[in-house]
């Protein structure tokens, strides 16, 4: 019965493939896990970082930092990319390039160009033919900021020297293990919220002075943000590729049950017609 060969063969082929799927399903459910803890630790300092920054955004203070300049006339944006280096994980890259491209499209409308800096590897091939000025792959399951800030000082010294006007940062935000939110948020200038709340504008005494201060503020600020994205973007991956294992799993596990009906009946199909033959045989003698 060759027919009924071919498909033990399939049925075996798929289920080595859902062993394969099984044991990617339950490494990324652990490394999920992982990242969840990196992420909620990083989180606190993040969101303080964040209330500082924009409470110094509202004052009137004696230094003015450049990243709290507002440019009016915009000529050049930059976006910082956050994806991951491999695949196999749903639509969790296909999503935020989607929503990184909506952006640049909008920008380009207006004769803007941009500049894109990435992390990740797929970020990298998905980019590669709109201008990469800088780029950093395989930082692994758990980034840490010296890796990152070398490439990020590249957007921050275009910034600086007025060759960009805006910088956005394009990250995937950790929901919960089932969804993944991916954003685009400006990360320089700083853009102050809840101004309608404020009656009075301040400045600060500083020790040494205001401009070590604000500049040591403005580093860890972006270190922080920056740093935050890349975890938040590992705990997305990895809880993507989990439910994408998982998914993967179920289809082979329905995959095999339909091909086992499809062998029993052409096992049973096969039998009945040696029977039938037997029996015309024996009644020709």
């Amino acid at each position: 019965m060759a027919v009924g060969k071919e498909i033990l063969t399939q049925i075996k082929s798929i289920g080595n493939t859902k062993k394969i799927t099984k044991a990617m399903e339950m490494v990324a459910a652990s490394k999920m896990r992982r990242a969840q803890d990196r992420m909620k630790a990083s989180r606190p300092y993040a969101e303080k970082m964040r209330q500082v920054v924009n409470h110094v955004a509202y004052g009137h203070l004696e230094y003015k930092h450049p990243y709290t300049q507002i440019r009016e006339n915009v000529k050049r944006v930059g976006y910082i990319v956050m994806s991951s280096d491999r695949g196999l994980c749903g639509g969790l890259n296909v999503n935020l390039f989607k929503k990184a491209l909506q952006s640049i499209a909008e920008w380009k409308k207006q004769d803007v160009e941009v500049d894109i800096c990435v992390f990740g590897a797929k970020a990298s091939a998905a980019f590669r033919r709109y201008g990469i000025v800088a780029q950093k792959t395989h930082m692994g399951d758990a980034p840490k900021v010296a890796d990152m800030i070398g490439t990020i000082k590249v957007m921050l010294d275009a910034y600086e020297e007025g060759r960009i006007d805006r910088l956005f940062l394009v990250e995937n935000e950790f929901v919960n293990s089932m969804t993944q939110r991916p954003q685009v948020t400006q990360l320089i200038p700083l853009v102050a919220t809840g101004t309608d709340s404020i009656k009075h504008h301040w400045d600060y005494l500083y020790e040494p002075e205001s401009k070590e201060v604000i500049d040591a503020l403005m580093q860890r600020y972006i270190e922080s943000i920056i740093y935050q994205g890349a975890v938040e973007n590992v705990a997305c991956e990895m809880a993507a590729r989990m439910v994408a294992m998982k998914s993967a799993s179920d289809n082979a596990g329905k995959m095999i049950g339909d091909l086992k009906l499809i062998y029993n009946k052409a096992r049973q199909a096969a039998i009945t017609q040696e029977i039938s033959e037997i029996v015309a045989g024996a009644a020709a003698v």
